[in-house]
């Protein structure tokens, strides 16, 4: 059979010919598409724009012909250049006014500008931004601009809005640090320091964390998507007098400005529904807030397990179960139509009497006295019912009671064991220092744990174990499979080369084996050898782990408790890779330095003659030497007397004030982590 598959041809790359020249020098081409077309209207705003934010798009030309042509000729660019006339003819420039320019020398080229004007280099939106920011400055209007660059109108507003952002920021944007929806994000921030801040450590590699900005802006708002929506809809709303605030770039739901009209509708028409069962002698509390204070006689009811009932009891429950779900699909389907109010709220009615069945049945039969009812996203009220707790009777004898009073009490809570985890030693240590420790210790169990797979593979399963099966920090993710996993990256911290820096090394390496493979990543893992895939699976789960500690007051000691039993498992010795270094030893006083060397058995008097700075280059020195590293870097529990010399302040200094700040501010022990521009972070001191 005969290949008709047409040879692929390499793409034609032409270097660009980019120059400035004089305006004097230009003119518009006879072949130009609109030559010796008059002035639009709109020139003079052109004229405005590019005096207030200068000329953003390269005119594209060809060289003059002769001596009756300037030497430049505009194919591409007439408008712009009547403007610059214009500009010219009021003095506001002169004729040496530079305009810079693409040439094109080939005829065929110089034909495609004429018919298609996007042939020269798109201006970047983030340019585009900052000119807009210019134009406001020079007071033009929104619609002037508009005009000007052919935007509608509610664009340009949403460029200006950007326009405020830091310098910073349009820097990240236009080097691809962040999206254009991620600008837009960062400009809702009302902060402007804040902005800065983070469109800094954006251009600084740390990344550009949407959901803590979100976090941010959800703090206080209430939106149309909030669950007291499903009984008041907009048009409701907003004839009460509420006001909304619609999101200027389209991205977020509209914000609700009168959150406390809101509530009252609901509770208006939440109260209607509860009227009819308290036509019918039950307690309602319709709340919109914090649930009610309740009698403390009251028993809550909700979901019975297959075990709780007898079989045909089981049955019945189920069945009504099932007419709960249908009555709760047909209050969705009816509150999708606001104009019909009336059957969504006998549909509600329906709903909760089928909840109070079927947790009568649920209870044995028991009456419900009291119901609960707050907003509900899809169905506009939750409801949840009260009985009347049974007294309880002592010294009954077996079948005194009917099966419905006699009820074996609820079992205790299970709380599993945890096995001893060492005190930290706080003596003489702030919080920041506190910290670092944990830092680095934590970097140290992440490179064990890495070289164990086995115990990896425990610490993963274990988990799981705690979020699927004993339900402990349930949340939800993105991905089909829920778990929530997060690299240890601590604001303020450091990456260590020789601990966690090496496990990164390895995903990055196995990023770009990823890649290259041009699988989808499902596919690639499946391909990997076990033993490639337990690799993974260690390095991916060591990074995930956390056991830093901000505080000396704040003490995670189930945590610690964790990272005891996987130091004992991988064997966790930190020295093998690392030994203090002086950015970690910095934040440690004098005295604390003075008592490391003490703990590994190189005490010397002249030590205590050095600088701060010199002092810690010996400690460091001496750690490398000896292979050493404070007791309180390993998870594992040590003896007392091994630890006696680790990280404690045994007094004020030896040496005098003077000595200790003869290279600078004294460091005793309130160290800080200060992020260079590059990304390195480097150890600084901060007062306590």
């Amino acid at each position: 059979m005969t290949d008709l598959t047409p040879a692929s041809t390499a793409a034609v790359t032409v270097d660009r010919d980019e120059r400035t020249v004089r305006l004097g020098d230009t003119g518009i081409a006879r072949e130009n598409l609109r030559y010796g077309e008059p002035p639009d209207a709109d020139i003079p705003t052109l004229a405005a724009t590019i005096k207030a934010a200068g000329l953003l798009q390269r005119l594209t030309v060809r060289p003059g012909r002769g001596r009756k042509e300037p030497r430049w000729m505009a194919l591409d660019g007439r408008r712009r250049l009547l403007a610059l006339g214009l500009l010219l003819e009021a003095g506001d420039i002169d004729e040496d006014y530079p305009v810079i320019v693409t040439v094109e020398t080939d005829p065929g080229r110089q034909a495609a500008a004429v018919l298609l004007t996007n042939t020269a280099v798109p201006v970047h939106i983030a340019d585009v931004i900052a000119a807009i920011g210019r134009m406001l400055r020079s007071r033009l209007s929104i619609a002037a601009i508009a005009g000007a660059l052919g935007y509608e109108e509610v664009e340009i507003k949403r460029l200006a809005a950007l326009s405020g952002l830091p310098p910073a920021a349009l820097v990240a944007l236009k080097a691809g640090k962040i999206s254009l929806k991620q600008a837009k994000l960062l400009s809702r921030l009302p902060d402007k320091a804040e902005q800065a801040e983070i469109a800094q450590a954006t251009l600084d590699g740390h990344g550009f964390r949407d959901w803590q900005i979100l976090e941010r802006l959800d703090e206080g708002r209430v939106t149309t998507l909030d669950r007291r929506c499903a009984l008041v809809d907009p048009v409701a709303y907003g004839a009460a007098g509420g006001r909304t605030e619609t999101d200027l770039f389209g991205e977020l739901a509209p914000v609700l400005l009168d959150p406390s009209l809101l509530t009252d509708l609901w509770l208006e028409r939440a109260r209607g529904i509860a009227a009819v069962f308290e036509a019918e002698g039950l307690a309602v509390h319709v709340t919109a807030g914090p649930e009610p204070d309740l009698p403390d006689d009251l028993e809550a009811l909700g979901y019975v397990y297959g075990s709780a009932l007898p079989g045909d009891e089981m049955a019945r429950y189920r069945a009504q179960r099932e007419m709960l779900n249908a009555r709760v699909e047909a209050v969705r389907t009816a509150l999708a139509d606001p104009d019909r109010r009336d059957a969504a709220d006998l549909a509600m009615v329906d709903m909760i009497r089928a909840r109070i069945a079927l947790d009568q049945t649920g209870c044995g039969g028991r009456a419900v006295t009291t119901l609960v009812m707050w907003p509900a996203a899809g169905t506009g009220v939750e409801v949840r019912c009260y009985t009347p707790e049974e007294p309880e009777i002592e010294d009954r004898e077996p079948g005194d009671l009917s099966p419905e009073v006699a009820r074996d009490p609820a079992p205790a809570a299970y709380v599993p064991p945890e096995v001893e985890a060492p005190e930290p030693d706080t003596d003489g240590v702030n919080h920041a220092l506190h910290a670092v420790r944990t830092d680095v210790a934590t970097r140290g169990l992440i490179r064990a744990l890495a070289d164990d797979p086995g115990a990896a593979l425990t610490a993963l399963i274990a988990r799981l174990f705690n979020l699927l099966v004993r339900r402990a920090h349930v949340a939800r993710s993105d991905s089909a499979v829920a778990i929530l996993a997060r690299a240890f990256n601590p604001p303020g911290g450091r990456v260590i080369e020789m601990l966690d820096g090496d496990v990164r090394q390895r995903l990055d390496q196995r990023r770009a084996d990823w890649e290259a493979s041009g699988e989808t990543v499902i596919r690639w893992i499946h391909g990997l050898p076990h033993g490639e895939k337990m690799g993974l699976l260690a390095e991916l789960t060591a990074l995930s782990l956390d056991a830093r500690e901000e505080r000396t007051t704040l003490i995670r000691r189930s945590a610690r408790a964790e990272a005891a039993e996987l130091a004992a498992l991988c064997g966790a010795d930190i020295t093998l890779h690392w030994t203090p270094d002086a950015p970690f030893l910095q934040p440690h006083s004098k005295g604390l330095l003075m008592g490391m060397l003490e703990a590994m058995g190189s005490s010397d008097a002249r030590a205590v003659t050095l600088k701060k700075s010199e002092l810690v280059d010996w400690v460091a020195e001496q750690a490398a030497a000896r292979t050493w590293a404070p007791a309180g870097l390993a998870w594992t529990a040590v003896d007392a007397g091994d630890a006696a010399g680790d990280a404690r302040d045994d007094g004020p200094d030896e040496t005098s004030p003077e000595d200790d700040n003869r290279d600078g501010p004294s460091d005793d022990g309130a160290g800080a982590f200060v992020v260079t521009p590059a990304g390195v972070a480097a150890l600084g001191s901060a007062a306590a």
